[in-house]
């Protein structure tokens, strides 16, 4: 493997500050918690691992995002808290491009899935072009006619690339759709109908934990890294940790069981730290309240270590 200054802080494009923002939202999960993610995190030691690695870190920023909402649906719609995700993604999009085109690495701490909405206008309004790779238990492809819940954190996916009534395109300041080609799902096991049917209609490259089972994690992530960052001017980590099985991270609003490891999601960080081509992160869906411990917390910290370059030897 590369070492740390190999793999990240050698690359002009990556010799950065980090730029910590939180997202203390929860309004697109439909349950309460999430939004004391990012507090959760860095109370974990986000921030000493950081500084212990040797990295430095620019002003942390805590959006100020809806916190509350009257009504789940407004009328008209399938889609719950539609309103709040719409200033929610606006408010940290613009974050999120502000660090990126000042040359920050972001590392967005959630608050539920939907943040990735934002985060993803953000950077899409820096990066004309960028890769995506989703780690996530779910496919996050749904529109309001597909979505069983109503909850829009299961549409973030389908509002990057441009599916549903509510996309990218919704957000002030957000550049163009991901392109399906550069899109990469790894661990998902749980997918509804409508996710099942677009995936194999659109050939999005889904590896399921079945083909990590069946392949490994080395190859999944060699092609994953591929994928992503083929002809892409960046890639960005969106993680769920509900990709992990929950045995490893309990601390989740949607816990799967069945899911990646410790050592094959801290392989799969490995590796995309040796890539190189990972310019933001985001962790999210850490609900505290499930998990008293912090153990979720303290795992999610880890592995954004294990992206940024720390290494066992």
């Amino acid at each position: 493997m590369f070492s740390y200054a190999e793999s990240f802080l050698s690359r002009p494009e990556a010799a950065k500050k980090i730029q910590l923002i939180h997202a203390p939202f929860w309004l697109g999960g439909g349950r309460a918690g999430a939004e004391l993610g990012p507090e959760s995190i860095v109370e974990a030691g986000m921030k000493r691992q950081l500084m212990h690695m040797g990295l430095e870190l620019a002003e942390e920023i805590v959006v100020d995002v809806p916190r509350l909402a009257a009504e789940p649906a407004a009328s008209g719609t399938k889609m719950k808290y539609l309103a709040e995700v719409k200033e929610m993604a606006g408010l940290l999009g613009e974050q999120v491009h502000r660090a990126a085109a000042g040359g920050r690495f972001p590392l967005v701490l959630g608050g539920d899935h939907s943040i990735a909405i934002g985060t993803l206008a953000g950077l899409t309004g820096h990066r004309g072009n960028l890769g995506l790779i989703w780690f996530d238990a779910h496919g996050d492809l749904n529109t309001e006619d597909t979505t069983p819940s109503g909850n829009i954190h299961g549409m973030a996916l389908a509002a990057a690339i441009g599916r549903g009534s509510f996309t990218l395109a919704d957000i002030p300041g957000a550049g163009p759709f991901i392109r399906k080609e550069n899109v990469v799902i790894i661990g998902a096991r749980d997918l509804d109908p409508g996710e099942r049917e677009y995936i194999r209609a659109e050939g999005i490259r889904c590896f399921t934990m079945h083909e990590i089972d069946r392949m490994g994690i080395h190859a999944v992530m060699e092609q994953a890294i591929a994928i992503a960052g083929d002809g892409t001017d960046g890639v960005h980590v969106s993680f769920d940790l509900d990709v992990l099985d929950p045995l490893e991270a309990c601390g989740v609003g949607t816990p799967v069981p069945g899911g990646l490891n410790y050592r094959e999601a801290h392989y799969a960080m490995e590796l995309l730290a040796e890539s190189g081509l990972a310019t933001s992160l985001e962790l999210v869906e850490v609900n505290p309240l499930l998990d008293p411990s912090r153990r979720t917390s303290r795992l999610a910290v880890e592995l954004a270590a294990s992206l940024l370059g720390k290494r066992i030897l």
